[in-house]
């Protein structure tokens, strides 16, 4: 029985046979790590080394590099610092299941494999890690020994069902100890660049119209009114997916994407399920943050409040603001002295030569009537008969009319004039202006989500609990908006190619924004594990540098109309613009009847 036992013995350690590795091996670790200039910590987690030799290049790897080590990564305590983090792995370890995990293949995790030429069994074992997930921003590498050298290979496949494709990464030689890199770039985006055709599709919300299924993929610039935001978005994507020789898929939506009761909807649901690997440019909403990341910004758009300044007259009383507070008073003064003046010239005049029905009797009510006559070029039926009182009559006479003028000229001005009195969205939502918002998805979700008392208050205006709700279609909101007295809540950039159509020169230079977000630039979302995150993040920025992304948004984009010069325009007067006159005679008549009343009451008394 005991040479059985033996044999036994002997063939349990040819099947379980630990492989010392000698102190190539491990400066070829040491090497590799050097030649990737990055921090590093190494993990080894199911090596089948000898104690001893993990030992030796443990304390290697911390003397040398300076390099921490350990054999387990928890994968539950994420951090950030899982970019240095380096799985050391050998097949030449019989019972290794280290590539079970599929997340631990991709970014931002790397992985070194090492093996034997010599071990006919690792054969099989380069062919299973051909069928692994290595995708294109998997940084795997292959290292094969022979005798005192290994040849570097990396791994990698452009999709889930693709071939894996294998480029030399170096060579080592070990009686040099010398690391030798063919790679022709560093940076893996760079290696990565070229997807072979691969395709990548991208979601695009459209809410304006349906004709944007027909222009969008054919970038015709027609009816760029209608959900500019997805065509702009989608001419720079495409620029993108031909810098990474991908081809372009496309699928539309006709929301941006919110939760509701768990489920997410729209453009967010197609990344979230793998519909589409990005999406429409949109706002980073931190909601939105468990499924998408937010690369950059292609085609910046602002939601805000948009109107037209109401005219001065209806925010404030235009007759008085001719002239400031002093000239008042002056004048008041001026009309008070003149009165005197008048007064005791009178006095003397009646005095010396009676009076008559058309003469001044020498009172001080006359006198002012008289006054208040030359102040508004009205004239009176009374006047002095002395040659001393008609000089002092004339000369008064004189001097109001100049006033009069300047007063009449900035009356015609101030009519005409747009106000500046609201400027805050607190001043907006105070108004007395109609407040609306655009007919698609968003504003139903942003102007609702609000909680602060302002923005509280321009919802229950937009949609009040009672009577119709203030949603327009584009072309009918545009037009309210160019009547006045509207506020529209909308894309500006939309809202400004439809004015640029219909709104004349001097309806332009009253136009005023409100913004009701407050939100930052909107950004590209790419689905959040998606192995082309970074390939995508790195397109966009080049496409920005290059001066591509200005070109675009010059071409596409309509800025605010400017007003260099205000060009003069007949403007109509209507009865608010007059109400102060109104209301002012409305007292005076009501004033003159109750001293008639009074007057009456008196002679029967």
């Amino acid at each position: 029985m005991r040479p059985k036992l033996i044999w036994i013995f002997v063939l349990f350690n040819l099947i379980c046979n630990v492989y010392g590795k000698d102190i190539v091996t491990i400066n070829f670790i040491i090497n590799f790590i050097k030649d990737e200039q990055k921090p590093t910590n190494v993990v080894y987690r199911n090596l089948c080394w000898k104690k001893s030799e993990i030992l030796k290049m443990t304390k290697e790897l911390t003397n040398v590099l300076n390099t921490r080590t350990s054999s387990d990564y928890n994968e539950d305590n994420c951090n950030l610092q899982d970019h240095t983090i380096l799985f050391l792995a050998d097949l030449d370890c019989m019972h290794q299941r280290v590539f079970n995990n599929t997340r631990l293949l991709r970014f931002p995790y790397r992985w070194l494999v090492i093996y034997s030429q010599q071990e006919k069994q690792n054969r099989a074992k380069v062919q299973q890690l051909l069928h692994l997930p290595l995708l294109a921003d998997s940084d795997f590498v292959l290292a094969e020994r022979n005798e005192d050298n290994f040849i570097l290979t990396e791994l990698h496949k452009p999709s889930t069902f693709g071939p894996t494709y294998s480029n030399p990464r170096g060579q080592y030689n070990g009686k040099d100890s010398k690391l030798i890199d063919t790679r022709p770039h560093k940076e893996l985006f760079r290696r990565r660049s070229d997807l072979m055709g691969h395709p990548l599709t991208m979601s695009n919300v459209i809410q304006d119209s349906n004709t944007t299924q027909y222009h969008l993929p054919r970038e015709d610039r027609l009816e760029l009114q209608y959900d500019y935001i997805a065509k702009l978005s989608w001419m720079h994507v495409r620029i993108a997916f031909q810098m990474l020789n991908a081809t372009p898929q496309y699928v539309f939506s006709h929301r941006w994407g919110y939760k509701r009761n768990g489920q997410w909807s729209g453009m967010i649901n197609d990344l979230n399920t793998g519909r589409a690997d990005l999406g429409t440019n949109c706002v980073a909403v931190s909601d939105r943050l468990s499924v998408a990341v937010f690369t950059d910004s292609i085609a910046k758009f602002k939601v805000k409040f948009i109107f037209r300044q109401p005219p001065l007259a209806y925010i404030s009383n235009i007759f008085t603001l001719p002239f400031s507070i002093n000239v008042w008073i002056a004048i008041i003064f001026s009309i008070i002295i003149s009165s005197i003046t008048i007064c005791i010239a009178t006095k003397f005049e009646v005095f010396r030569i009676g009076t008559d029905q058309s003469q001044l009797d020498g009172s001080l009510g006359d006198a002012m009537l008289l006054s208040i006559s030359a102040l508004s070029q009205q004239g009176c039926s009374k006047e002095p008969k002395n040659i001393s009182g008609r000089i002092m009559l004339l000369v008064m006479f004189t001097a109001l009319m100049a006033l009069y003028a300047a007063y009449s000229a900035n009356i015609v001005v101030l009519l005409q004039a747009p106000s500046r009195a609201i400027k805050t969205l607190e001043q907006l939502a105070h108004s007395q202006m109609t407040l609306a918002a655009l007919d698609v998805d968003y504003n139903h979700f942003v102007l609702k989500n609000q909680k602060d008392p302002v923005r509280s208050l321009i919802h229950k205006k937009v949609e009040p609990l009672k009577g119709k709700a203030q949603f327009y279609k584009l072309d009918e909101g545009v037009e309210l908006l160019r009547q006045g007295h509207f506020a529209l809540h909308a894309v500006v950039e939309a809202v400004y190619y439809r004015i640029e159509e219909t709104f004349l020169e001097t309806e332009k230079c009253d136009l005023m924004e409100v913004d009701f977000m407050n939100a930052p630039d909107p950004f590209v979302p790419v689905y959040k594990h998606s192995p082309y995150l970074e390939l995508l993040r790195v397109a966009f920025k080049r496409i920005h540098e290059s001066g591509i992304q200005m070109a675009q948004h010059k071409r596409i984009l309509v800025p605010k109309p400017s007003c260099a010069h205000r060009p003069a325009a007949f403007s109509s007067v209507g009865l608010l613009n007059l109400r102060p006159v109104l209301l002012f005679m409305i007292y005076g008549i009501g004033v003159a009847v109750f001293i008639l009343l009074a007057e009456i009451l008196i002679h029967k008394m």
